[in-house]
């Protein structure tokens, strides 16, 4: 019963099954800590440093208290009606108004929330709308335009909600909730792209309510601040050079990305406005083809993304709608329909650094990443439409068919980024490092395994042995498991998907016992003679690791993921690979690796065999994934498959369409 009511997103949970509400009830925590943490970085930043951009405008010394212009010192980039809706804010109790602020951004993040749930597109499971509201406060919460909103103190959120908010009210017949959406253009004028957007689905009436709307905000803000509004919309041209540098990486419009290749002047104007234009149209082209296949959050998204590339300037803070983008469907099969919300997702929670390997020639992909995204969304995804055989029901992707490329592509990148990143976090007290050093050593020598100097020693004294050790350490530990999961991919995509897994699995348990047992290599233990052959001697209250110390934890020692990792190609060459002489060669690599981390003073013999602990552990964890995968997939098949919505005249099971898709408003 539950699974064929449809309701609204602030209907009750009674009816749902026990799962259902336990699950319910434990995404809202998770978005109840997510927003609590938000406020929290807040509120415990000293009163001076809270709420800095907030301060600027409104604060004792801020741009809105000056008999000047708000735009003097290019602190303030809003709109003259923005500065006009701030003004009186500026007699608010300072403390007091950080608390307001704070919270009523917090009420605006699960106002966006709850409304993204309640225009997903029909038809919905009362369930899944129910599901969809904590959801999607919590990406909004992890979102960076979002914590930037939060620690700067700026407005952002709101003009996405307006807007959304109006579109949705002006599909439901209500015209003058297009209103909402003026007041949005009036706070960030590359939102009046939703009226044509209006005009061509037949709501023209709501369009003429968000133009007007507009203009008469706009025409506001100029008789109560003409010079303000003229040095905005005339001498800055809808805000174009205000604030940051127009070629900083925050700002990621076509007209930044622009500047940032070095186009200037006339030129570069010329250029901006022609693919401004080519967007704009295709944006509001697909918008309108989404809007009347009643999939109106996705149709607002795209408008969005479009706003965000044709705009002068779209700070970080406005990027906001490429996440609710995130709503759109592709892919025939199951193995492409989570590409696109992975990419979005990633893209706007991350840096762009973090997700494009620093290499000099993808700098422009690292520095544009969020416009890529908006183009992506806005002209080039082919979202599918509600009508398509594989809206409802995608091809089934086997535990024996290839993944997706890019998916893992993302996935890769992504979970080597949080390794590093929870592998730089790892308790790294030096004492308690080297005392755990201590211990090792010691259960060395009582086993009689304590070979560590001798070796490092000997290789130190070698010059190309020392030199090839090094170059082995930084370059292999890479550059082998990844050949082995292409070579992997492109010939035995079944057996990817196993030791994939294992790989997973392994750096998780190594990241644990980074945790458990922080560790100080060899090179790090003071007093006792080892040579370190990659940087030198060592200073040992500030050690180094060349340009891996700012982000590689130097006490994270045990396990050692070098043999880990080496060990696992050696298993998989030895079940795959198709020559025994490539089968015992491969044995040979953690064997070499061991002996390379004990020659440069990196690691212990006994890291080496938490290295190995780690791998099996691995290859445990991922067989009983893959069991547990293979069952799920023989329940659904023998469940049998269930349908989505009446069947059409070919038999096929459709999703019926709301009302105001069937029958759109007529001028």
């Amino acid at each position: 019963m539950a699974d064929t009511e449809r309701c609204g997103a602030g209907h009750s949970a009674a009816g749902l099954g026990t799962r259902s509400v336990l699950a319910l009830g434990a995404l809202w925590v998770l978005a109840g800590v997510l927003a609590a943490r938000l406020a929290a970085e807040v509120l415990r930043t000293p009163q001076e440093e809270r709420l800095a951009d907030l301060d600027a405008w409104i604060g004792p010394n801020g741009v809105l208290r000056h008999r000047g212009s708000v735009y003097d010192d290019g602190a303030f980039t809003g709109t003259p009606f923005n500065g006009l809706v701030l003004k009186p804010l500026t007699r608010a109790a300072e403390q007091g108004l950080g608390l307001v602020w704070t919270f009523g951004t917090l009420l605006l993040v699960v106002g966006l929330g709850v409304l993204a749930a309640r225009a997903l597109p029909e038809p919905v499971t009362r369930r899944t709308r129910l599901l969809a509201a904590p959801v999607a406060v919590s990406l909004i919460a992890l979102s960076v335009p979002v914590r930037e909103t939060f620690t700067l103190g700026q407005t952002s959120l709101l003009p996405v909600l307006l807007a959304l908010g109006g579109w949705w009210l002006a599909w439901r017949g209500r015209a003058g909730g297009a209103a909402l959406i003026g007041l949005a253009a009036a706070l960030q004028p590359a939102v009046l792209l939703f009226a044509p957007v209006l005009w061509l689905t037949g709501r023209r009436s709501a369009a003429y309510y968000a133009g007007g709307t507009f203009a008469a905000a706009t025409a506001a803000a100029w008789v109560a601040m003409p010079a303000d509004s003229w040095a905005y919309w005339v001498h800055h041209i809808a805000g174009a050079g205000l604030g940051e540098p127009m070629d900083s990486a925050a700002n990621q419009s076509l007209h930044g990305a622009l500047l940032r290749l070095g186009l200037t002047g006339p030129l570069e104007i010329a250029v901006f406005l022609v693919l401004a234009a080519g967007v704009g149209y295709f944006a509001v082209r697909r918008a309108v083809f989404y809007a009347r296949d009643g999939q109106l959050l996705l149709a607002a998204a795209i408008a969005g993304c479009g706003a965000i590339a044709i705009a002068p300037a779209a700070w970080q803070h406005e990027q906001l709608w490429l996440l609710l983008a995130v709503v759109g469907r592709t892919g025939a099969r199951t193995r492409d329909r989570y590409v696109w919300p992975v990419f979005a997702v990633l893209v706007i929670t991350f840096d762009g650094k973090d997700l494009v390997p620093n290499l000099a020639w993808l700098s422009f992909v690292s520095d544009n990443i969020v416009l890529i995204g908006a183009l992506l969304a806005a002209t080039a995804v082919p979202f599918l439409s509600r009508t398509a055989d594989a809206w409802a029901k995608p091809a089934p992707t086997g535990l024996l068919d290839r993944p997706n490329i890019l998916l893992e592509l993302l996935l890769i990148r992504i979970g080597y980024r949080l390794y590093s990143y929870v592998r730089s976090f790892a308790p790294d007290g030096r004492e308690l490092a080297e005392g755990h050093g201590d211990q090792i050593l010691a259960i060395e020598r009582f086993l009689h395994i304590d070979m560590e100097y001798w070796l490092n020693h000997k290789v130190a004294s070698i010059g190309w042995l020392e030199a090839s050790m090094n170059f082995y350490y930084a370059s292999f530990h890479f550059l082998v498991p990844l050949s082995i999961l292409g070579w992997l991919y492109a010939t035995r995509p079944a057996a990817y998907r196993k030791w994939r897994a294992s790989l997973a699995f392994a750096t998780l348990f190594a990241l644990i016992g980074f945790w458990a047992y922080p560790l100080a290599p060899p090179r790090l233990m003071p007093g006792l003679g080892y040579i370190d052959t990659a940087n030198g001697p060592q200073d040992f209250d500030d050690p180094k690791f060349g340009m891996l110390t700012g982000v590689s934890n130097q006490y994270a020692a045990m396990p050692s993921l070098h043999v880990g990792w080496s060990l696992w190609c050696a298993l998989v060459l030895w079940r795959l690979a198709p020559y025994a002489w490539l089968r015992w060669a491969g044995f040979a690599y953690p064997a070499l690796t061991t002996l390379v981390i004990m020659g440069t003073a990196n690691h212990y013999l006994l890291d080496a065999a938490g290295g190995a602990v780690v791998v099996a552990a691995g290859i445990f964890a991922g067989r009983g994934l893959q069991r547990a995968l293979a069952l799920s997939a023989l329940t659904r098949a023998a469940s049998g498959p269930s349908s989505s919505g009446p069947p059409d005249s070919s038999g096929r099971t459709a999703p019926d369409r709301p009302d105001s898709a069937r029958q759109p408003e007529r001028a």
